[in-house]
């Protein structure tokens, strides 16, 4: 029969695999522990009726074992599934626990309700995005680099070469005498044909840019030109016109006058030649053809 006194005082005061000595407290490791915690109550070893908790991916088991069963290593613990509903299970620990030592049944009630927090916690995480975490291989980075480098070196190689050679199968240096594949001197020829076509259509591009600019800065020469008002033909002759009328007003005037001064009255002599004063003689010039007239007084 085991004894439990005498397997604690050998724990306690010698040598635990399990226990794990601090300046503050003492851990237990073992994965039967109720509380993680080296102590007489909670010792799975020093206790032959123990109770405990445990998860199995995702389902929560409660666990028990009595002295009667020591003996038979295979069947030592009693496995009952708890229920996912939270009171269910509270129910069902309290039924198989009935007639335990308060505290055992105490702590398997906290331990069945930590591991149910970390549980839900865990559903929640899973079901967010979360960030795939890929480990770096240095070494296999470093080799692919250097067979990438060593790939670029040898095509450019390839080329340059082939390169040559069409240009020496185009100049006739090697003329009939080997057989080469006509498919790659085909190719380059309609590379050639291609760059020629490209090429073409980039001058076309260039000449409508330039005739769009040509047409932009006429645009703006002909916004820059302003027209301004000025003296039209019709003012001109207006006032042409008007000069020779007031010509004509001025003749028919003095002529008037010279008509009554030599008519006079009956009874009045005429004025003496002395008395008369000579006036301007007077020339009018018309715009049309016409003779002068001149005009005498």
């Amino acid at each position: 029969m085991q004894h439990d006194d005498v397997v604690w005082s050998i724990i306690n005061n010698s040598f635990c695999s399990f226990k794990v000595n601090t300046k503050t407290q003492r851990f237990c490791r073992h994965e039967d522990n109720l509380t993680g915690l080296c102590g007489r109550a909670t010792c799975p070893l020093a206790n032959s009726q123990y109770a405990t908790i445990k998860e199995e991916k995702g389902i929560i088991y409660l666990y028990m074992r009595t002295a009667e069963r020591i003996a038979f290593p295979s069947k030592a613990w009693e496995k009952v599934k708890l229920s996912r509903n939270f009171e269910k299970a509270i129910h069902q620990i309290n039924e198989n626990l009935l007639y335990w030592h308060p505290y055992i049944k105490q702590k398997c009630k906290q331990r069945f309700v930590k591991i149910t927090q970390y549980l839900i916690r865990m559903r929640k995480l899973s079901l967010r995005r979360q960030k795939k975490l890929i480990p770096l291989q240095r070494k296999i980075e470093r080799r692919e680099r250097r067979r990438e480098e060593k790939a670029l070196i040898a095509a450019r190689l390839d080329n340059a070469i082939e390169k040559q050679l069409l240009q020496r199968l185009k100049k006739g240096v090697y003329g009939d005498i080997y057989n080469f594949p006509q498919t790659a001197f085909d190719n380059a020829l309609n590379e050639e044909e291609v760059d020629s076509e490209v090429e073409e259509v980039e001058q076309e591009v260039d000449k409508e840019k330039e005739t769009e600019k040509e047409l932009e800065m006429e645009k703006e020469d002909e916004a820059e030109t302003v027209y301004v008002e000025g003296e039209s033909d019709d003012d001109i002759s207006d006032l042409g016109d008007d000069e020779d009328l007031s010509g004509m007003s001025d003749i028919e005037e003095i002529a008037s006058s010279i008509a009554k001064v030599r008519g006079g009255h009956l009874g009045e002599p005429g004025p003496s030649s002395s008395s008369k004063k000579k006036r301007p003689r007077i020339e009018i010039e018309y715009e049309t053809e016409m003779e002068k007239q001149p005009v005498t007084s």
